[in-house]
């Protein structure tokens, strides 16, 4: 069977605009960064038991691949998806970096769907595979999408693709697993602040390399001061005209700048 990639992502901005049903909102450039990926196959297994072959941290239960079959089963009941685990594993080759804020997870959970939907011919659309998605991470819609640079919104499922030319970026990740659920908390206690309505419609329309250039990381990110708090040997890695990427640890810069 044929390989898929399942690219990272970059933020060039992560801005908060509130709170919905316990969640909080956003307004987030997301940008893909195609040349690193991770690589999945279905392989031919004897065992009946859902597997998943790669380098991960945590088990099956918790994997964002598993938890993509469970809502794909959910949202379709196929005897033909049941019976492709049950035959097959999910090989992964990572190379995406986890705790890092380039999407990893999420990513593979999209590609995951994608190739489900192909290999069985269940002829769900973009919008089908969003939704089923969104029940997985809140990144996984845009990574669905595919789109190289758009505006994601709401929870992260309001993806809407920017048309700009993808910047060629640089990253950096540090040997630091942040928790993005940590951070989170952190920003809500002790950083909590709204992105005015006017700022918001004058980022979504900005492009992404005037954002890098008329903001600085701490602007750019509403999340880098809390995951700075929460983990300060971050302060060993900052060096200027670098970016944070999601929740961290990521940094990024332009190669051209």
């Amino acid at each position: 069977m044929r390989s898929y990639r399942a690219p990272a992502k970059v933020n060039i901005f992560l801005k908060i605009t509130g709170k919905r049903d316990g969640y909080h909102t956003l307004l987030s450039r997301f940008m893909l960064v195609e040349e690193l990926y991770d690589t999945l196959t279905f392989v031919p297994k004897e065992e009946p038991d859902f597997a998943i072959h790669g380098d991960f941290a945590c088990g099956v239960e918790q994997n964002t691949i598993y938890k993509a079959y469970l809502a794909l089963l959910e949202a379709t009941d196929s005897d033909a998806l049941r019976e492709l685990m049950r035959s097959h594993a999910v090989q992964v080759e990572k190379k995406i970096p986890a705790f890092a804020g380039l999407g990893g997870g999420s990513s593979d959970a999209a590609t995951y769907l994608r190739m489900c939907d192909e290999h069985l011919g269940l002829g769900l659309t973009t919008d089908e595979l969003s939704k089923i998605g969104s029940a997985v991470g809140a990144d996984v819609p845009f990574f669905i999408h595919g789109y190289p640079s758009a505006n994601v919104s709401g929870i992260g499922e309001i993806v809407e693709a920017y048309d700009e030319t993808p910047l060629p970026l640089k990253i950096h990740t540090p040997a630091i697993e942040i928790s993005t659920p940590a951070v989170y908390t952190s920003f809500r206690q002790d950083f909590y602040k709204e992105l005015s309505t006017d700022e918001a419609e004058r980022l979504a329309k900005m492009d992404s390399r005037s954002v890098l250039e008329q903001y600085d990381r701490e602007r750019a990110n509403d999340l880098f001061k809390p995951a700075l708090t929460l983990y300060p040997r971050l302060e060993e890695h900052l060096q200027d005209g670098w970016f944070f990427s999601g929740s961290g640890s990521s940094l990024f810069k332009v190669k051209t700048l």
